[in-house]
């Protein structure tokens, strides 16, 4: 089968395009014939070897992906051959304390398809059968591909963990990027009023396309001292971080008494200047956020079943055999949205 693959860790040189073996599969996982995948930062930390990621080599990269079953295992009667189908990223080991909990993305051996084991930038890719769920029929591939695990890392930080109610504002630091703009489609969706910063003109242009309330440049001001002004000297009920080092101590000054900041990364460094003082005084909350639960990724779902002309924002698709140029792109962040291969 044709694959986007490495066979060792390093630059956008080290990207490979080439003929692997298809995958064989265990009695409870399913063979998918990948339609369209979509690019996420994780692929470049996995051929730079970055976070000490180090699967086996050749390693195909790819965490998110839609396609049709192509075939199942013996133990396997959740999706039979030809279901459409869309892939959660994330894999647990179902057993331990925190999969018994479902808390499933806490599990001790939690890792992601397209990590540590071969991904969805391929014809085919192997997945647990409890990892692939029906596609939205009325989404495209390449917008099926787009958003499982930006949205599932979206909703268990906003829905699940900093409990957005109707109404209350949220700061989303770094627009842009597929979660910062699944958080803000969300968001919206969910009845928030939104801020959200970047220092491109043209993403907060895009920003207010897709009905940010309010967009502010961090680059030529504070967006602390702006938030407030915003909201009236009160600060803001939710920001969203995922910057860390450059942004932490004004995410953290920007938030309401009793606020609530959400992160599932740290782009810029993690090691930030914080003020617990401003915590405690304001009793914040800080919550760490990462992927999320199968029911989760089936409560999320229905935003796409349900809700009319709701779906991911695709910035370019590319076909396969021009992924060097797709991660390109994304290392030099200038894409609003998701970058998806068509395969």
């Amino acid at each position: 089968m044709k694959a986007v693959f490495i066979k060792e860790h390093g630059g956008l040189d080290k990207v490979m395009i080439g003929e692997l073996a298809k995958p064989s599969i265990g009695p409870a996982d399913v063979l998918v014939r990948i339609k369209a995948a979509a690019l996420n930062h994780l692929d470049i930390f996995v051929r730079e070897g970055a976070n000490g990621i180090r699967p086996p080599l050749p390693h195909i990269f790819g965490s998110d992906g839609a396609g049709i079953v192509e075939k199942v295992g013996e133990s396997v009667t959740s999706v039979s051959p030809g279901d459409e189908v869309v892939i959660n990223p994330g894999v647990s080991c179902g057993q331990c304390e925190f999969c018994r909990k479902g808390e499933a993305s806490l599990c001790v051996s939690f890792h992601l398809i397209g990590e540590h084991i071969d991904g969805t930038f391929a014809e085919f890719c192997k997945a647990p059968a409890v990892n692939v769920f029906p596609r939205p029929s009325r989404l495209s591939w390449e917008e099926s591909a787009a958003f499982p695990l930006t949205f599932l890392t979206a909703w268990r930080m906003l829905v699940s963990k900093a409990r957005i109610k109707t109404g209350e504002w949220i700061l989303i630091v770094g627009i842009g990027g597929g979660v910062a703009v699944a958080c803000l489609q969300m968001a919206k969706r969910l009845g928030l009023k939104t801020i959200v910063t970047s220092g491109s003109e043209e993403k907060l242009a895009h920003a207010l396309n897709l009905g940010a309330d309010h967009a502010i440049n961090h680059s030529s001001s504070d967006f602390s001292r702006e938030a407030r002004r915003i909201t009236g000297k009160r600060g803001v009920d939710v920001v969203f971080d995922s910057v860390g080092l450059a942004t932490w101590r004004k995410s953290i000054t920007a938030l309401a008494k009793g606020g609530r900041l959400v992160t599932c990364g740290a782009t810029t460094g993690p090691n930030p200047e914080t003020d617990i003082a401003r915590i405690f005084w304001n009793q914040l909350t800080v919550y760490g956020s990462t992927m999320g639960t199968p029911s989760e990724f089936g409560e999320m779902l229905h935003l796409f079943r349900d809700a009319v002309g709701f779906k991911p924002v695709i910035d370019t698709v590319f076909n396969l055999d021009d992924t060097v140029e797709a991660q390109r792109k994304m290392e030099d962040k200038k894409q609003f949205g998701k970058i998806v291969l068509s395969i």
